[in-house]
């Protein structure tokens, strides 16, 4: 029989009101079957935002710094279970080990970068235009936070979300997504044991339709924040500017590498292989456009294409191996189908384009690393979101067109130049139109202490991680003190 999970309300494990369940299984093997978890509804929802808005009334209370050592303990014992948590993450979302070690350092990082936060929530002191007269600004918690995340980063994500709002002092029901279930059980088993109040954070388990909307729509919940595609970003937002509900939206991007004439070619390609094919080309910031000068293009081309065709595909629990499978099996008919739209446009495939069903992996769903050449700005393949690996080669004559070509998109989330020349380094910074720009680096490697977001279609204008996601999960409050023991009028009493 197969192990049954169960959402998380109040402080207790419990089993959806509906007793319906959806089962997790390994994208490597399709035959694993990892667990049952609960289909939950609007009625699990419903008791789980009850849950966070009780527990809100105390956990507000709770001074920042102890709040902070909270998550200090959240670190640590992720830290110790690592490696545990790394294996069941690999093995309900592929992606290789190394790279589910990585996704859990990201929350052990943001466990302890956020928890130092207790003793810096700062707010601001100003000095009053009138006398005797104290004013300043401080931070206080919204109330209670939806939270809704991705699959690809299981662990990294719902913590850049998660230990910010808990720090402010605000209460969680987090809906993680419906194909990595077993990690986020993983997260809320330790923040149990960390002392996390019961009813201060909810899991709640199932599909967006079932779960998801109603978490958005919940009278109680105040602030909804959610990570995934363009499409249902828009429709969360509008849900919530139906409501005045406060919204943060991180969603999609068509990230570009420019590798100038003058680059370092072999960086250059250590750069585009991660950067296109590291997590299968499942990240928001993956590097989908490799935007090359044309006197370096045969050369990088040549070398890029033996490298990708020497990739070892597989299961990411295989140490050896350096890619894993698509998520599900939509994902991958995606992939496809947008191989097939990239050789009716006319490009070149240079490598790839197909399933990859050899050996002991006819059970799961795993692609070819894909590689596109002839590919103009206009195509589909160059403006649309494809998320998997494929990588499409624009050839440019500048370094004026370079740029050109890497904002042509409805996106702007990462962005990446190679070149040695200081100045070209400097106008890529000011021009490129990107939330995170990298020089002589790959366009994926963000780190927990500096702003993360995007512009246009990407998000809604604000960033997570750094300080920045502080604005996000607090509201200021301005704060006047008058011991002048009489009626003072600002910009009245005080002008002649």
């Amino acid at each position: 029989m197969p192990e049954l999970y169960k959402n998380h309300i109040g402080g207790k494990w419990v089993a959806a009101k509906s007793g319906k369940t959806f089962e997790n299984r390994n994208p490597a093997n399709r035959n694993d079957l990892i667990g049952l978890f609960p289909a939950s509804g609007p009625e699990d929802v419903d008791k789980a935002a009850g849950a966070a808005k009780k527990a809100f009334s105390k956990w507000r209370l709770v001074p920042a710094p102890k709040r902070g050592e909270i998550l200090y303990r959240v670190g640590e014992l992720l830290r110790q279970r690592k490696e545990e948590i790394a294996r069941v993450m690999t093995r309900e979302m592929g992606k290789i080990l190394k790279e589910t070690r990585g996704d859990i350092q990201e929350g052990i990082d943001t466990a302890f970068y956020v928890g130092s936060e207790g003793r810096r929530l700062f707010g601001e002191t100003t000095p009053s235009e009138l006398p005797d007269k104290f004013a300043m600004s401080v931070r206080v918690p919204i109330g209670v936070c939806g939270l809704i995340t991705p699959w690809n980063f299981p662990m990294a994500i719902p913590t850049w979300k998660l230990f910010p709002a808990l720090l402010c002092g605000n209460t969680v029901v987090l809906k993680p997504a419906e194909d990595t279930p077993h990690t986020a059980v993983k997260l809320f088993e330790i923040l149990e044991e960390a002392g996390v109040p019961p009813g201060v954070v909810n899991l709640i388990h199932g599909s967006g339709e079932g779960a998801g909307a109603a978490l958005v729509r919940h009278r109680d919940v105040q602030l909804v924040s959610f990570t995934g595609s363009s499409a249902v970003g828009r429709e969360i937002a509008a849900l919530c500017g139906q409501n005045l509900k406060r919204v943060s939206l991180e969603m999609g991007g068509k990230n570009a590498q420019i590798v100038m004439e003058d680059a370092d070619l072999k960086l250059a390609l250590d750069g585009a292989l991660w950067g296109a094919f590291g997590t299968t080309g499942q990240r928001c910031t993956a590097t989908s456009r490799l935007i090359l000068h044309q006197e370096i293009k045969k050369e990088l081309t040549e070398m890029l294409i033996g490298q990708v065709e020497k990739i070892k595909i597989g299961d990411g629990l295989d140490e050896t191996v350096e890619m894993g499978p698509l998520i599900n099996e939509a994902a991958r008919q995606k992939v496809h189908d947008y191989v097939q739209i990239g050789k009716k446009e006319g490009a070149r495939l240079l490598t790839g384009g197909t399933i990859y069903e050899e050996g002991n992996w006819i059970h799961g769903h795993f692609y070819r690393p894909t590689v596109f050449d002839r590919v103009t700005p206009t195509m589909r393949i160059a403006q649309e979101e494809i998320f998997g690996p494929v990588l499409s080669i624009i050839e440019v004559k500048s370094f004026e067109e370079a740029i050109e070509v890497l904002n042509g998109t409805p996106y702007g989330l990462s962005s990446s130049i190679y070149t040695r020349d200081v100045g070209r380094t400097f106008r890529a910074l000011r021009d490129i139109e990107a939330g995170i720009t990298y020089i002589n680096g790959p366009t994926i490697g963000a780190e927990v202490h500096l702003p993360f977001g995007g512009v246009k279609e990407t998000g809604n204008g604000h960033r997570e991680a750094g300080t920045t996601v502080y604005d996000i999960f607090s509201e200021w409050k301005s704060v006047y003190i008058d011991y002048s023991g009489k009626l003072q009028k600002a910009q009245i009493d005080n002008v002649e």
